[in-house]
């Protein structure tokens, strides 16, 4: 009982933020376009750096945890190119599905609730990494036309570097501008949650069937790849529930922004997202009852 009490302080405000965010928009109808570009121009880069630059996260003792996020990433390409040729399905439509999960809209959240403060700048960090190997690699997968140096030179990519170099060298800017950044920064983590909920407003019937090979191969791949690697890796306490959760995400919504951009069947890759996400409320308390 004490198990199923934490996982429900955990997974119940964030999926009352998304319910909130799905019944406005099924009401409202509202344009998203200036928001998200508000969160990748501003928002996002703001959170990444202040939780990286911050003082309660100490990059050396998160560096096998990164190391592990890198590798369940990774080694889920390499799986989904398996379940990809074995389906006979697009590699370039399911691997970056598979490889890539919902660490930001739905992991900061549910990391923040899961492990406090002390713990979100270790999510923030394999947010971060995710990002990296997302705008690189997962977009060279996505189509070999991608403008990979485009993508790296983004203020969130940007953000990132500069939040790694701060919290390797100590150097940030004083306290009373930094508290104004992570005050602004802080106000993405439930928007964030708000509008995956407008985004599940376009999951439709007949999108189901053409996206279950994506919605369940994420988070079961993720799990099957994270289990055994914390445990190879000697990950305990904080680092082996952050990983775990990290692999048992639903796809990342980033990838339908790079199918919808090189034309890598967009409307499939909508698909698997959207109901990836949906089906998160059954993945993540499965991933949380293995991480706590």
């Amino acid at each position: 009982m004490e198990l199923i009490a934490r996982i429900a302080q955990v997974i119940v405000p964030v999926f009352l933020v998304v319910g909130i965010g799905y019944v406005y928009a099924r009401r409202q109808k509202p344009d998203m376009n200036a928001f998200n570009r508000m969160v990748l121009d501003v928002l996002s880069p703001l959170l990444v750096y202040t939780a990286l630059a911050g003082k309660e996260f100490r990059l050396r003792e998160h560096l096998a945890l990164l190391a592990g996020g890198a590798l369940v990433i990774l080694a889920s390409g390499l799986v989904a190119w398996i379940v990809s040729r074995a389906a006979r399905t697009q590699p370039r439509t399911l691997v970056p599905v598979v490889m890539f999960s919902n660490c930001g809209n739905m992991g900061l959240p549910l990391a923040l609730l899961a492990f406090g403060p002390e713990g979100f700048g270790a999510a923030v960090a394999l947010f971060s990494i995710s990002n990296l190997l997302h705008f690189s690699l997962g977009s060279r997968i996505t189509s070999s036309e991608a403008s990979t140096r485009e993508l790296l030179l983004s203020p969130l990519m940007l953000s990132s570097a500069l939040g790694f170099a701060s919290a390797w060298s100590g150097v940030r800017p004083p306290d009373m501008l930094f508290t104004g950044m992570k005050l602004l920064g802080e106000a993405m983590v439930p928007l964030m949650l708000f509008a995956l909920g407008v985004r599940l407003t376009q999951l439709r019937r007949r999108d189901v069937p053409r996206g279950l090979l994506g919605a369940f191969a994420r988070p079961l791949v993720g799990l099957a790849v994270a289990v055994p690697l914390a445990w190879a890796l000697r990950l305990d306490g904080m680092a082996r529930a952050q990983l775990i959760l990290f692999g048992a995400l639903p796809p990342a919504v980033m990838q339908f922004l790079l199918a919808e951009r090189y034309q890598q069947e967009p409307e499939r890759v909508a698909a698997m997202i959207l109901l990836g996400n949906a089906l998160a409320v059954v993945f993540v308390p499965f991933g949380l009852a293995l991480a706590l």
